[in-house]
């Protein structure tokens, strides 16, 4: 898995303006975990571009005044608005240790029922995987050349070496769906009667007919 290095600098104080004053300078409050202590720190923004904006999964080199370790980011908040990155947390790692991460999933092949006009659908973009640093994929490969019409990759029809998947076996990765539009001609085609066909209230009508009392004229013949 590829690194990307965050230099970041200690912070003197924790309180929310300070937080405020961090953002409105282009930096980015932080903390991080894992080890003897929390170090909350800040690094700018723009550092983030190529770890979050991205469809890969990084390890961190993380330097804070001169003091370096690997990390993972564990989790970041934007702004519900604006979007702008409010806080990040990263997780010290070691290679003797698993960690768990969140590995994007990339959908590749080509799917026999996408050939006969279905839709690959993608159900999760990415999958929560357990795991030594050194066996952690930058993403994972999802097989979908075998699909047809309503058929799908699940979770527990991933193998790889090395790597534990935590989602539900049975959570559905990608699915071959029919278009709308087919579904809609099928129903239609299914409730509307062949060509030529009588009506079903025909042959009652006809047979209650044959059981109808003689009229006047025939009785006096």
């Amino acid at each position: 898995m590829k690194t990307i290095e965050i230099i970041g600098y200690r912070r003197a104080n924790l309180g929310k303006n300070d937080s405020q004053k961090i953002r409105q300078e282009g930096n980015v409050p932080c903390v991080l975990y894992g080890g003897n202590e929390q170090v909350h720190f800040y690094a700018p923004v723009i550092l983030f571009r190529d770890l979050i904006y991205t469809n890969e999964a990084h390890f961190v080199h993380l330097n804070i005044e001169g003091e370096e370790c690997q990390a993972i980011m564990q989790e970041v908040q934007f702004h519900p608005v604006s979007e702008i990155i409010l806080h990040v947390d990263f997780l010290r790692i070691s290679e003797e240790r698993k960690i768990k991460m969140d590995i994007p999933a990339r959908l590749v092949g080509q799917a026999p029922g996408v050939a006969k006009g279905g839709a690959l659908v993608r159900k999760r973009a990415s999958l929560k995987v357990y795991a030594f640093a050194k066996d952690m994929p930058d993403h994972i490969d999802v097989d979908c050349s075998s699909l047809d019409f309503h058929h799908s990759v699940k979770v527990g029809d991933l193998k790889f070496s090395g790597l534990e998947f935590l989602d539900p076996k049975q959570a559905s990765i990608a699915v071959v769906e029919v278009p709308r539009a087919a579904k809609l001609a099928e129903e239609t085609a299914a409730a509307t009667p062949a060509a030529g066909a009588a009506p079903a209230a025909a042959a009652p009508a006809a047979d209650a007919k044959k059981g109808e009392a003689p009229k006047k004229d025939e009785k006096k013949k």
